[in-house]
């Protein structure tokens, strides 16, 4: 096992670690993350026996409270750690990641997104199950959960101690370079653009922008995860309110043409035309569009559930479920429809300069803007708060994993540096460190699927055993009136 893990701390540190992960090694043809999320999805749909289609019905009580009981501890609700879930998953990967997943991968990118959402749904549901069984409750009054702690603890159970840790410290490693970039800089300064073209004062005094954000969220993020639960639970409803009502009211107005999308999307699923990249091409859009929306399987959200008052963890795994289903199957799907029916992605039209310069967002923009005139305005509004709402729920997974690495001592550099990158990322070019930070967000994947195909049998028993408890009645006996 020695010999083993030096093998894989080797492999981390040489670059053709994430040439062969991200696929860009020469005849390379589908990058290795891609195989890897698909796996692990589809291994944890059969083993939890399609969990992310029978269930839908009781994981919607859960969250309304219908099966609270009295030997629930926790700190936040089923419905709070959701939104916290949701605040860093819906934003910018929906708006501007799918426009770029249709304009690079083909319209055929949409049916590979929805597949992934619906193979997301078994990830979600078994890493946020994990998080909950090896959850810890610290002695600030704080609880640790994620990846890391079921990488650790959970693999130390089977045998693999040494191992498990090491997986866990690479984990938590990746999630702060992450939460740093991705979760960041790169929200900070997608915002930036979006607000500077409808307020040209921040145009000249960008910094002022920056300090507004990190104001906003250094109050938020000081008062812990129970601020966050309340904060986000006001404002991702609200966000998905506007933006999904835009959505509706483009393909009311191009009604008749959804049924022909429809059928240019699963033609385009399987063709093995070369305009777009074929199958192959559409696949790998739809996958990666869908993971950097989602993140399921990266294994970040289980962080924002791990506080969540429950008896049963299986039980607020399955409130997990409608994470990749509200975020990817519904609002990925219906901005990918209006961007195939408004035609702004065909390579030939008068949108080629923004999909040559992978402008996704202003893609977006201009395709809700052929029927709602101001939708930029509101747009910019839109992401100004998604990048809020990422920010908030970031710099809580990237805290986590800081404690798990140097203890709750020191969360305060964290909090410190996480605050000032924020103003940093609206006066300085960040691109090599938001690109280095995607690489290690989806880099998290390796070691989180790894432990999820180990670990899943504990996952299916516990299942087991919440299903027949269920179907007897006891559940229902034991919830509070």
């Amino acid at each position: 096992m020695g010999e083993f893990i030096s093998s894989v701390n080797s492999i981390l540190e040489t670059a053709l670690f994430f040439d062969i992960l991200f696929g860009t090694v020469e005849g390379v043809k589908l990058p290795f993350l891609v195989v890897w999320l698909i796996s692990g999805g589809v291994y944890l749909t059969f083993l939890t026996k399609f969990i992310n289609a029978r269930m839908f019905r009781h994981s919607f009580n859960i969250i309304r409270g219908r099966y609270n009981t009295a030997d629930d501890i926790g700190q936040i609700s089923s419905f709070g750690a959701l939104t916290t879930a949701l605040s860093a998953t819906v934003g910018l990967g929906n708006i501007a990641g799918v426009a770029l997943a249709v304009a690079i991968g083909g319209p055929g990118a949409t049916f590979w997104m929805i597949v992934a959402g619906f193979l997301g749904m078994s990830l979600k549901f078994t890493e946020v199950t994990l998080s909950l069984q090896h959850r810890e409750f610290l002695k600030d009054g704080t609880i640790m959960g994620g990846a890391m702690e079921y990488l650790s603890k959970g693999l130390a159970k089977k045998g693999y101690a040494e191992f498990g840790k090491v997986l866990a410290v690479v984990f938590a490693v990746f999630m702060i370079g992450g939460a740093i970039g991705g979760g960041n800089t790169f929200q900070v300064s997608q915002a930036l653009s979006a607000v500077s073209q409808e307020v040209p004062f921040f145009q000249e005094f960008p910094i002022v922008f920056g300090i507004i954000i990190a104001s906003l969220v250094g109050f938020v993020i000081i008062g812990g995860v129970t601020r966050i639960a309340k904060i986000t639970e006001t404002l991702v409803p609200f966000m998905a309110i506007i933006y999904i009502s835009a959505s509706l009211w483009i393909l009311g107005v191009h009604f008749e043409k959804i049924g022909d999308a429809i059928s240019i999307i699963f033609t385009e699923a399987f063709s093995t035309s070369a305009i777009y990249g074929g199958v192959i091409g559409s696949l790998i859009q739809g996958f990666q569009r869908a993971v950097f929306s989602s993140e399921a399987g990266i294994g970040s959200s289980p962080v924002a559930h791990a506080p969540v008052k429950t008896k049963y963890p299986v039980r607020q795994g399955l409130v997990a479920l409608y994470e990749p289903f509200i975020d990817t199957i519904v609002i990925c799907t219906m901005t990918a429809l209006v961007i195939v029916i408004t035609g702004v992605y065909a390579h030939d039209g008068a949108y080629v300069a923004l999909i040559e310069a992978k402008q996704g967002a202003a893609l977006t923009s201009a395709a809700y803007g052929t029927v709602i005139e101001w939708f930029p305005a509101i747009l910019s509004v839109s992401i100004t708060l998604f990048a809020f709402s990422t920010l908030i729920s970031w710099s809580y997974y990237g805290e986590r994993a800081w404690v798990y690495l140097f203890g709750s001592k020191l969360s305060i550099i964290y909090k410190i540096m996480f605050l000032s990158l924020t103003i940093i990322g609206t006066v300085v070019s960040t691109g090599l460190l938001v690109d280095f930070s995607f690489m290690l967000l989806l880099a998290m994947a390796l070691p989180n699927i790894l432990g999820l195909f180990i670990l899943g049998g504990d996952v299916k028993r516990e299942l087991e055993e919440y299903m027949l408890k269920l179907k007897s009645g006891e559940l229902d006996r034991e919830a509070i009136r």
